[in-house]
């Protein structure tokens, strides 16, 4: 049938002559209900032009090219077709075209199930890139988000902060940790498919961008599809349950068009233990459209509170299994978990477009507030109440310095079977007998930011000529933030008295010191952060050679206000801060070689600077102002060489690329016993490198017109570039007092990092995909993946030379020899992973109502991997750790995170 195809349209465009460019025209309709399909997009392969169909489902695209090309055509919501043509000036009409639905968009909701979840706690982070990588048609892109997705693998070893997510061309990264926050607008996915993908470096029309790639989601109602669509999926893996509803007008005869959603997840568990799922989202959109312009309001109003899980100890893994969470326990027959995170953060967008023939322009202005939290459960002068505690489970027994004590350790044994989750009734218990005083010992809080964000941005692009694209574009951000310490629940006590247990000081000195519930206590600040940016870009392209350049400028401000005056830091921790603030230019290129419409290699490369993100300016901002001593602009200088294929049978890109991050800023908190004090501290990595290097490959084959094969590859390798300076600030002065500065810091030199693994997911990957399509309307896939040479995230207080030193003599123990510290530091990988994957599907036409159904099984094996981890800073010198492992159970072993086992997803939608 293609061959056919290749045949007529060569007879078709070779018989007219005179013709300086050559004309292709069609409709483009959907195969089952005969439809006209607006806003498809049909371009050339190696050519910059490309036309949308009109309302009538019309296309028409122009050019002076020749020579043999490939036609793609796309459209949201339906499988991309890709028609062989020769251009040789003339006319080229292809009639009606129709497209088959593509039911596996389905798939972007068994992608977010995996990814849109808080799966860290406190003291590390698993940040994937994966839900924004849902929108492309690039095959190794789209494994690596629906299959590699369950190991957490990132693409390039990059974080989710290198790329950017726009929302009508506003962009909706955090200022906090660089990162956009997805639940944002999660559970509207029938509103936000009209998504805009650029990858990696390439150019993009909205923003300079980031170097992971970058996604611009297009609500407006004019370009969804007219009707209603009703939804309902069920899971075993963050949620259980999921009703969605969508309502679409479609641009009416006077210009008005509008869409409401709504969705609904639930879960009182997901597939971890205890992690609840209760959450609810709406839409709402009114397009005003006149000539070329329209007019846009929107707002999305998405609630999510879910329970969060903890990494554990491979001792606590082999007693308890991979779905264990010590953060919940029952009361009164329900689950209650102490580690909640809830977020409601409504948006608001006006939007003007005007759209012509060679100029596009798009500004915008957003408003968003609301509120982030995350629960704990607070303990004071009383014992801690995580089962996990290490003082809890058997090794403890076993590691003492004064000998195994094995019987102890069969007791704390058979005690952690029995008390494995939070015991709600002792708390309780607890908080009565203090004494009759009223006085609390557990308190459950929340960790509270308050964010209110206004954003203004503007994007022109004009096209001069067929061979000169200018790209102009701007936005101005101003967040103000609020976070503090709330009391949720005292458990049954009167009241909590917001004093530092361990050093005896008051944290709000001007306050009332006995705290109720809805109180603040413990902490209160606010920042504010204000950024303006801009960029501009062109692109040329002329015969074989396209191109483009991009330049970036951005000015940004960061401010610390203290509210609380604390005891432990009166001259600094109430007030402003000063104010730090960065310059910042980015530069991008590249440069494309046609070999012909089917053949081309393109070269890419940047150098950008970053400012920090507000968590790492600032060293302890709940407690006072102290700002990361010299602190300084990210770099990140990178280069990738692609080369794609595009034959009507096969598709494909081989990538390499190079990418170094310098000058990086890290800040920990965590609990040590090091060589020059033990106390709770803040650990702050200055001059820290890092280097991504690697090749990916992905190809599509097209067995025949019912069967595909596809093999996509990633070899990677993600180091430490440099041995970043260390410095730690105690809390409580615990350390000892002539080795702090007058900054109340300790400096501890240089970590021996350079060239250890990165923390960054899988850096080996490969997945072979086969799947059939029926004409019939029933589809079935299956993919068998292999990831390796994952690591789980290093402490780098151990690769210091405090690590050395005896804290009793302050000299290096003795037996610190070289080879025994290589091998008591050496960094183990993780579990290599073997995951196989089915999905499958159906659609039915009945009563013009358009039915689907979706089911995908993950890991059907049922195997059991880590997806990441962290080593344990406690055992901050070379003596104690070294006693930790006598046993081969250290009590501070790292901590894992466990991917999900065998899991299912089932989606039955009907549209009319």
């Amino acid at each position: 049938m293609r061959t056919a195809l290749f045949f007529v349209v060569l007879c078709c465009s070779s018989f007219i002559y005179g013709q300086q460019s050559t004309i292709i025209s069609g409709t483009i309709k959907d195969g089952i209900t005969k439809k006209t399909i607006p806003n498809a997009i049909i371009a050339i392969n190696g050519l910059s032009v490309e036309s949308n169909t009109d309302i009538s489902g019309k296309f028409t695209l122009e050019t002076s090219q020749i020579g043999e090309h490939i036609l793609n055509i796309n459209a949201p919501d339906y499988l991309s077709k890709r028609l062989p043509i020769i251009l040789e000036f003339g006319f080229i009409d292809f009639g009606e075209i129709v497209l088959e639905k593509d039911i596996t968009t389905e798939k972007a909701d068994n992608l977010i199930t995996l990814t849109d979840g808080d799966l860290s706690d406190d003291e590390q982070t698993i940040s994937g890139s994966l839900s924004l990588l849902q929108s492309t048609k690039d095959i190794f892109l789209n494994r690596a988000a629906f299959d590699f997705g369950q190991a957490f693998f990132r693409v390039r070893g990059y974080d989710s902060s290198n790329g950017e997510v726009l929302l009508n061309g506003i962009s909706m990264n955090k200022f906090f940790d660089g990162r956009p926050q997805w639940n944002n607008w999660g559970g509207l996915n029938d509103v936000i498919r009209n998504q805009e993908f650029t990858n990696g470096l390439a150019i993009n029309p909205y923003t300079f961008g980031g170097i992971l790639g970058n996604t611009n989601i297009d609500t407006r109602p004019s370009g969804l599809r007219p009707g209603i669509r009703l939804s309902s999926s069920v899971s075993n893996r963050t949620y259980g349950g999921r009703i969605m509803t969508t309502y679409n007008s479609g641009l009416k005869e006077n210009g008005l068009a509008y869409s409401l959603s709504s969705s609904r997840r639930w879960a009182k568990s997901g597939y971890i233990e205890g992690t609840l799922y209760d959450a609810y989202s709406f839409f709402g959109s009114l397009e005003y459209k006149l000539n070329n312009n329209s007019l846009a309001l929107t707002s999305i109003l998405a609630k999510n509170r879910r329970g969060r899980s903890s990494a554990i100890t491979e001792e606590v893994f082999d007693l308890m299994g991979n779905r264990y969470n010590p953060y919940w326990g029952n009361q009164d027959g329900e689950i209650r978990n102490t580690r909640e995170r809830d977020i409601f953060e409504p948006l608001f967008m006006l939007n003007h477009f005007l759209e012509t023939e060679k100029l596009n322009w798009n500004t915008g202005i957003a408003y968003q507030f609301g509120t982030s939290s995350r629960s704990r459960l607070g303990y004071f002068n009383a014992p801690n109440p995580d089962p996990t505690y290490y003082r809890y489970l058997p090794s403890y027994h076993i590691n003492s310095a004064i000998g195994a004590d094995f019987t102890n350790a069969n007791l704390a044994r058979e005690g952690f079977l029995e008390n494995s989750q939070i015991n709600w009734e002792q708390l309780y218990t607890a908080n009565s007998n203090t004494l009759n005083t009223g006085k609390a010992a557990y308190v459950l809080y929340d960790d509270v930011v308050k964010d209110t964000q206004i954003t203004v941005s503007s994007n022109i692009n004009y096209t001069m000529n067929e061979h000169f694209d200018l790209g102009f574009g701007g936005n101005y951000k101003a967040l103000t933030s609020n976070s503090f310490a709330e009391i949720y629940d005292l458990l049954g006590a009167d009241f909590h008295e917001d004093i530092d247990s361990f050093s005896d000081t008051a944290n709000d000195l001007e306050g009332n010191l006995m705290k109720t519930q809805d109180e603040k206590f413990n902490y209160h600040y606010r920042m504010d952060v204000s950024q303006i940016n801009g960029f501009g870009q062109i692109n040329a392209s002329y015969n074989q050679w396209s191109g483009f350049a991009t330049a970036s400028f951005s000015s940004s401000n960061f401010q610390r206000e203290g509210i609380f005056k604390n005891e432990r830091f009166l001259e600094n921790s109430q007030g402003k801060s000063e104010k730090v603030s960065f310059s910042n230019i980015g530069l991008k290129a590249g440069l494309s070689y046609f070999y012909s419409g089917r053949h081309w290699f393109t070269a890419n490369g940047a150098v950008i600077n970053k400012p920090p993100t507000l968590q790492n300016i600032f060293i302890n901002p709940r407690e006072n102002n102290n700002i990361v001593p010299k602190i300084q602009n990210e770099t990140i200088t990178t280069i990738d060489i692609n080369y794609f294929i595009r034959l009507p049978d096969l598709t494909g890109r081989l990538s390499a690329f190079y990418t170094r991050f310098q000058n990086t800023t890290d800040i920990n908190f965590f609990f040590v016993d090091s060589g020059v004090g033990s106390d709770f501290v803040q650990e702050v990595v200055t001059d820290l490198d890092k280097l991504h290097k690697g090749i990916e490959l992905g190809l599509e084959y097209e067995v025949s017109s019912n069967v595909k094969i596809s093999f996509v590859g990633n070899l990677g390798a993600y180091v430490y570039a440099s041995d970043p300076s260390v410095q730690i600030n105690f809390d409580t002065a615990g350390a000892e007092e002539d080795l702090i500065d007058p900054e109340g810091t300790i400096d501890l030199g240089v970590s021996k990092l350079k060239d250890l693994k990165l923390a960054q997911g899988p850096q080996t990957a490969f997945a072979l995909g086969l799947e059939y399509r029926s004409p019939k309307y029933w589809w079935i896939g299956a993919s068998t993946n292999y990831l390796a040479d994952n690591y789980a995230n290093i402490s780098t207080i151990t690769r210091t030379q405090s690590f050395l030193l005896d804290p009793e003599t302050g000299e290096r123990f003795v037996d610190a020899t070289d080879e025994n510290v290589a091998q008591i530091l050496e960094q183990q990988s993780l579990d290599k992973i073997y995951l196989l994957n089915l999905v499958g599907g159906k659609s039915w036409l009945i009563n013009k109502k358009y039915i689907s159904a979706f089911a995908s099984i993950n890991n059907a094996f049922d195997s059991v991997f880590r997806t990441g981890g962290y080593e344990q800073s406690r055992n901050g010198n070379y003596g104690q750790l070294r006693q930790d492992n006598l046993s081969g159970k250290p009590s501070f072993a790292p901590k894992y995170w466990y991917g999900f086992g065998r899991t299912y997803f089932l989606n039955l939608a009907i549209s009319f």
